[in-house]
């Protein structure tokens, strides 16, 4: 994919070169906090381990990735620079994934950034650091997911708030697949067992949970990374239709 470097290069040096980027990331840091040690109840538990912090994230990705995400294309759109951006010497597939690679790489830096929760709960006892590492992997790849929907939204439209409220919808839709009472209320209506399956499937909840407790199944990892790239894929034919 012809240009993928320089696009994320041009875009990663973007996010940080306005205030928007780190006051994200202390919106981020600040939350997370808070979640850990307030709502999450760290010190009630008695357990020195990081399980409060990731319960967090699904629902702390809900609305900041779809902020990060809403302006990947639509602002594109809007100035038309895309135009520019089209003439360029880079391939359809290289920007998409340039500009994904470069807003993935800013939600990595911002979870990165959250390392002195985990030296303080070695500090604080003796933790499953094994389950730990695999909470950060599914953690990053579940932005990752929800970052590309966003992506294939905001290519599909001029307006960063209509992208925004989009992929929020969209991204809640795949949280809930797995959520209990919807599952209740498929049995409840009497819903094939395949079909249930198959809805409870697509849930970054119970994918995301069970990566959190240290168990990294296959067919978890195989699901975020076709999620990614299909979505990838998408974002490429929406902006080849909308240039024709």
């Amino acid at each position: 994919m012809q240009g993928t470097l320089p696009i994320f290069r041009r875009e990663l040096s973007g996010y940080f070169a306005t205030p928007v980027a780190y006051v994200f990331i202390v919106i981020f840091l600040i939350l997370t906090g808070i979640f850990t040690w307030q709502l999450g109840g760290f010190f009630e538990r008695g357990q020195a381990d990081l399980r409060p912090f990731f319960d967090f994230h699904p629902w702390l990705y809900l609305f900041l990735i779809p902020a990060v995400s809403m302006r990947l294309w639509a602002e594109e759109h809007k100035s038309g620079t895309i135009e520019l951006l089209m003439t360029l010497p880079v391939s359809r597939g290289g920007a998409v994934a340039g500009k994904f690679l470069a807003a993935w790489a800013f939600c990595g830096v911002a979870l990165a950034l959250t390392f002195p929760l985990w030296i303080t709960v070695n500090y604080l006892g003796d933790p499953d650091n094994g389950a730990i590492v695999t909470g950060y992997i599914g953690s990053l790849l579940m932005a990752g997911a929800f970052l590309a929907i966003g992506a294939c939204v905001s290519a599909a439209t001029k307006s960063q708030v209509i992208a925004f409220i989009i992929a929020v919808v969209i991204c809640f839709l795949f949280l809930l697949a797995g959520f209990p009472p919807v599952t209740e209320f498929l049995k409840g209506a009497q819903m094939p067992e395949a079909v249930i399956s198959a809805v409870t499937s697509f849930s970054f909840l119970t994918r995301f949970d069970a990566i959190a407790k240290g168990v990294i199944d296959l067919r978890d990892l195989i699901f975020f990374s076709t999620l990614i790239a299909c979505c990838l894929v998408m974002n490429a034919f929406i902006l080849e239709a909308k240039k024709a």
